[in-house]
């Protein structure tokens, strides 16, 4: 049982983590709640099921598994253009609005929603099956973990690496680290703070779309245009538990959420609703004792 649980749990935890950690990547620099996450959450999935059903029409001579790699790429490149482009438009006018920016990235959700299913139609809108990541199942000691995780796991770690060495040792990192500390001063040292704030919209909405297409490929494979409530919900408990401004706290509070619900999986196997309120039940008992969350003391751009 020990053994289900450390790596089911490590995996499903890296997942959620890779979804939440956009939201704490914009709230720690440019200090804004942008919920659009849960928009992109939800979009990036439903691009990548339809670039999977085109694309073979035009590449014709590639093999399933790259198709499925390009895929992925493309609609998360897709919803990272997305993202900075809607912040650009809906949420740079208004910075300093804390309330307006809660509320217009809530209607930016909903008009999504809607344009979802007035593209996809009431059918595929509501159900659309993108199937499995990568099908096939690999052995991890005494336990059966499919091909899918494992590679969604590994990518994912390979995402917060790649995020770590650009914040810590690039000039855009600098002025990341810099506008996450000071706004004005680094306003007055010559950052081009709408540029800054667009890019890292466009990470976030990728991070976000790259979460929702891993986690939806390794459970159920079916999208929903409701599933934007769900990522926002996970993405925002996560970060809260983890502490708002601290992109380590997102990892450590992903993996929290994903150990607590592999664990009443296991122990509850039939426990239906208990299995995803279980992870919230001990978000709210880490605040109870932490209020500011784990790594909330300060702003953290580890």
């Amino acid at each position: 049982m020990w053994q289900y649980v450390l790596i089911q749990g490590a995996i499903s935890g890296v997942i959620y983590a890779l979804i939440a950690i956009g939201f704490a990547l914009i709230y720690g620099i440019c200090g804004i709640s942008n919920l659009t996450q849960g928009a992109y959450f939800m979009i990036g999935p439903f691009i990548y099921g339809v670039l999977k059903e085109v694309l073979p029409n035009y590449l014709p001579n590639l093999s399933s598994n790259t198709i499925l790699m390009l895929a992925l790429i493309l609609s998360c490149l897709i919803t990272a253009i997305i993202g900075s482009i809607v912040y650009r438009i809906t949420l740079h006018p208004i910075l300093g609005q804390e309330v307006n920016i809660l509320i217009l990235s809530i209607c930016v959700c909903i008009i999504f929603q809607q344009l979802v299913l007035i593209t996809m139609g009431p059918g595929k809108a509501f159900m659309f099956n993108i199937g499995e990541l990568l099908p096939g199942m690999l052995a991890i000691g005494n336990v059966e973990v499919s091909r899918g995780k494992v590679f969604a796991a590994f990518f994912s770690i390979l995402l917060f690496i790649a995020l770590a060495i650009v914040i810590k040792g690039t000039k855009i990192g600098k002025a990341m680290r810099a506008l996450s500390e000071d706004l004005e001063a680094a306003m007055l040292m010559g950052i081009n703070v709408e540029k800054i704030f667009m890019l890292i919209s466009g990470i976030a909405a990728f991070l976000a779309s790259l979460g929702g297409i891993f986690y939806i490929t390794t459970t159920n494979y079916n999208v929903s245009l409701w599933m934007w409530l769900q990522g926002l919900a996970w993405a925002f408990t996560v970060v809260v538990l983890g502490g708002l401004k601290s992109l380590k706290g997102a990892l450590v509070g992903g993996l929290i959420f994903g150990y607590a619900e592999t664990i009443i999986i296991k122990v509850l196997p039939k426990g239906g609703l208990i299995i995803q309120s279980f992870p919230f039940i001990i978000t709210i008992l880490v605040l109870l004792i932490r209020p500011k969350g784990i790594f909330g003391k300060r702003i953290e751009m580890e």
